[in-house]
């Protein structure tokens, strides 16, 4: 059985991080009042928060890999990573269509040379062809893995296809949990990962947003049947982005949990001693980050399960 977890983290240093327009009508979490911040002040507050990040995960024993974003061409949203590539136990990377076209820009070769050096590659999954359909699959963000159990969770939005999925689940051999999600205005939740966090016996999910009971029950019973212990957060919750979280390992073997600061916050006592017995949390402000560019932790984050040489 592969493991859910690695220690091994990749990180993009953002050199230009800025309000995305492309990525606004899709994503609710992006607040609009970000748009009159000037660009030197969203890139100085990111830079400061992604850097505190990684010095904080580091210190706890994760091995991050961070690699600086180029000015050229202009990628406001590369700080978030794992929506356009994925890397597994297999030997296997996946690279992903991308709704916004200034997203797709974020692709760099460059990375996966680099990897090459360092872990073994097998094959390089090119799925970015759909775009030319306009169907998209944003990698970890569309897709919340139980690697364990090769299952695929993905609620169907603008930015995660259903034939694409398919597509993806055939070639990786996952079995697929399909669903829709919406949030308290009845919007569908543009990726899965603000929904769902599912570690390697556990699992933290907001149920509420999945109107249809059948498919809340569907999701509810598979997490269940794969061992996991299901903490629910609220539709409040999620909005903090308290579904963003990532379960990583410390060198030492340790299994750390990974959110933003506004996602502990909105967690009740109770919620937060559950979580404890499975990890060690690790939480940091990325106020600028969440609220300009509509994505959290787990965003910032993908995890490199390639086998090392």
């Amino acid at each position: 059985m592969q493991a859910q977890t690695t220690s091994n983290i990749l990180m993009i240093r953002p050199v230009n991080f800025a309000f995305n327009e492309q990525t606004a009508e899709s994503n609710a979490f992006q607040d609009v009042k970000a748009k009159s911040l000037t660009n030197n002040i969203t890139q100085a507050d990111a830079l400061r928060e992604f850097d505190a990040m990684v010095n904080q995960l580091r210190a706890a024993g994760v091995n991050v890999m961070v690699y600086d974003d180029t000015l050229e061409p202009h990628t406001p949203d590369s700080i978030f990573p794992n929506n356009w590539i994925s890397f597994h136990h297999s030997g296997k990377i996946c690279l992903y269509p991308m709704q916004a076209e200034n997203r797709r820009l974020e692709r760099r070769s460059d990375i996966i040379d680099d990897l090459r050096t360092k872990f073994h590659v097998e094959v390089v999954l090119d799925f970015t062809h759909f775009e030319k359909e306009n169907k998209f699959l944003e990698g970890t963000g569309s897709m919340v893995l139980d690697r364990m159990h090769r299952t695929s969770y993905a609620c169907v939005s603008p930015r995660t296809n259903a034939e694409v999925l398919d597509a993806w689940a055939k070639q990786m051999n996952y079995k697929l949990v399909k669903f829709t999600s919406v949030d308290a205005h009845g919007k569908e939740v543009y990726h899965t990962n603000v929904v769902m966090c599912v570690g390697d016996t556990f699992a933290v999910i907001c149920l509420e947003s999945i109107p249809d009971l059948d498919e809340r029950l569907l999701v509810k019973e598979s997490l269940a049947n794969s061992g996991k212990h299901v903490i629910e957060i609220s539709l409040e919750q999620m909005n903090q982005f308290a579904g963003n979280m990532l379960l990583v390992k410390s060198l030492k073997g340790h299994n750390l949990l990974v959110m933003s600061t506004s996602a502990y916050n909105s967690l009740n006592r109770s919620q937060i001693l559950e979580l404890e017995e499975y990890a060690v949390i690790q939480h940091f402000n990325l106020n600028m980050i969440e609220t300009c560019g509509g994505g959290s932790a787990r965003c910032m984050m993908a995890e490199v399960h390639l086998p090392e040489k």
